[in-house]
């Protein structure tokens, strides 16, 4: 600028290019791409981390997270018997104002109240894998869970046809309050005394680790030694006494019909130390649970209760693609 400029002209030009540099900065704005918006957070609560279901669950869960742009925390209790812990997830995520939640409840009684909360604060709920007393579809979204009592009742019927409609049985129950086994272990009951079946014991508890459940077979050595069969409803009471049974020298002697899979479980059942296992589809239901939640979070209705499917699977059957799968 020549020295002889004025005053006026030296301010009148030096706001022209700050008026400049704000349109360039407003164009350059304009065509940057808008910020992406945070996905929504839903919480993913199991009754347990550690068993092979609970990590098919897991699978399922994050592979659908990742299609319908949700972003999944999966956090469970450290022990499958704290139903304390599980009530303090839930009101904690409750409380941090998660998109949805869905909730897999160690007890059908004890985790209805966290789940009202979360109710009330219009936070979408999906109960899977084992039943919440109340109505779904009222009291929360969607119940996705295999039809238990059906997957209990197989059972039955499968070993009774093994025992010829005659012998004596052994069911070892999971734990109190768990809906989902409760369903399976009265499908089971029901099944075999109608096939003319004599239960020897059913009201003994396996407990929350398979080294529980091992203890709580072998203390029942004596009634097992007098059976013909043995019913266990879940993956931690079935591996428990797959070992109990090899210990007391009863495995392939004693008919055995277990529930879910696990690599010792598919070993046992191809080697017939296990003659059938009831297998869900853990994966499919931590799928199905997610995208539920997605199309609640868009507004879009789900339906109040969904099947997810169970499959009896046995040594003749095992290899066959649509069982193989589920034992994996």
């Amino acid at each position: 600028m020549p020295a002889s400029a004025t005053p006026r002209a030296v301010a009148t030009a030096v706001l022209a290019l700050a008026l400049a540099a704000c349109r360039g900065d407003t164009e350059l704005a304009a065509n940057q791409p808008a910020p992406a918006a945070a996905a929504p957070r839903i919480a993913v609560i199991p009754k347990g981390t550690t068993h092979v279901f609970w990590q098919a669950v897991a699978s399922g869960a994050r592979a659908a997270g990742e299609t319908t742009g949700l972003d999944v925390a999966w956090k469970g209790p450290l022990q499958e018997n704290d139903r304390a812990q599980q009530i303090q997830l839930v009101q904690q995520f409750v409380g941090d104002g998660v998109a949805g939640i869905a909730l897999a409840p160690l007890d059908h009684q004890a985790l209805a109240p966290a789940v009202a909360s979360a109710k009330a604060r219009k936070i979408p709920v999906v109960i899977f894998d084992s039943d919440l007393d109340g109505t779904p579809g009222v009291d929360f979204a969607s119940f996705i869970a295999t039809d238990n009592k059906k997957g209990g009742d197989n059972a039955g019927k499968r070993l009774a046809e093994l025992l010829g409609g005659k012998g004596r049985v052994v069911m070892l129950r999971y734990q109190v309050g768990s809906a989902s086994t409760e369903a399976r272990e009265a499908g089971f009951l029901a099944a075999a005394r109608a096939a003319g079946l004599e239960v020897l014991v059913d009201n003994r508890y396996a407990g929350a680790t398979v080294g529980d459940a091992k203890n709580a077979a072998l203390n029942l050595a004596d009634q097992l030694r007098q059976a013909q069969g043995v019913f266990c409803s879940n993956e931690s009471a079935t591996a428990g006494m797959l070992q109990a049974l090899e210990q007391l020298g009863l495995l392939g002697t004693v008919r055995f019909v277990g529930f879910d899979s696990s690599p010792p479980l598919v070993a046992a059942l191809r080697s017939g130390g296990i003659d059938a296992l009831v297998v869900q589809d853990p994966r499919k239901m931590g799928e199905l649970s997610v995208r539920a939640l997605a199309d609640l979070i868009a507004g879009k209705p789900v339906a109040a209760v969904i099947d997810t499917g169970a499959v009896l699977a046995t040594k003749a059957n095992m290899d066959e693609p649509a069982v193989q799968r589920l034992l994996q």
